[in-house]
């Protein structure tokens, strides 16, 4: 098993990256958009945590952002018609705390927020991960606090339909949130993510 893999970053694209290590060894891992998010310039040092998944066609090697979204992918692998692709699709629509918690809290409108989840995938998702990631929600709290509340899920979902994925929406709440705390409704939370995203 390959758990992690450190080298210089030699190529950096939206889906996948190349890793060239100390031993003259190069990997190409795919990635879902939340390392793409951290990675560093080509040329500089990176380590991530990774995932072998063996077919009988083919080896593929997956990077992620920690150990807890690693160890979320491999969850997601266990669920009935879940493969790496999809799995590496709801990691890089959501946020890993917000899938997490869409599954466990049965939050079907998130879960169809991701491209090729429809109403019964969805369905599908909850039923058979919901008891399995109890425990890995409650680890993902601990790195990202979690915004809640009707206004704030109504807020991110509202900024959804507007077009901007759901890991954006969450941030952009999430940022509204940290500089002027709880309280507000969800119409004052829309327009205040939107002058967020608007001012980056």
């Amino acid at each position: 098993m390959i758990s992690q893999i450190t080298g210089t970053l030699t190529t950096k694209t939206l889906d996948h990256i190349e890793i060239m290590t100390a031993g003259g060894i190069g990997y190409r891992l795919q990635i879902p958009l939340s390392v793409y998010e951290m990675l560093p310039k080509p040329g500089d040092a990176v380590t991530l945590p990774t995932a072998l998944v063996v077919k009988e066609d083919q080896w593929q090697l997956f990077g992620f952002a920690s150990v807890f979204e690693r160890r979320l992918f491999e969850k997601l692998l266990t669920a009935n018609g879940v493969g790496p692709a999809l799995a590496i699709g709801l990691l890089s629509s959501l946020t890993a705390t917000r899938l997490v918690r869409a599954i466990v809290e049965r939050d079907i409108p998130t879960l169809q927020s991701v491209p090729r989840v429809g109403h019964k995938k969805a369905e599908r998702l909850i039923l058979d991960l919901s008891d399995k990631l109890k425990e890995l929600g409650a680890e993902g709290d601990v790195d990202a606090p979690r915004p809640s509340g009707a206004n704030v899920d109504d807020a991110i979902r509202a900024l959804v339909s507007l077009g901007y994925t759901t890991a954006d929406a969450d941030k952009a709440v999430r940022a509204v949130l940290d500089a002027s705390g709880s309280g507000q409704s969800a119409p004052e939370l829309i327009r205040a993510a939107l002058a967020k995203i608007g001012g980056r």
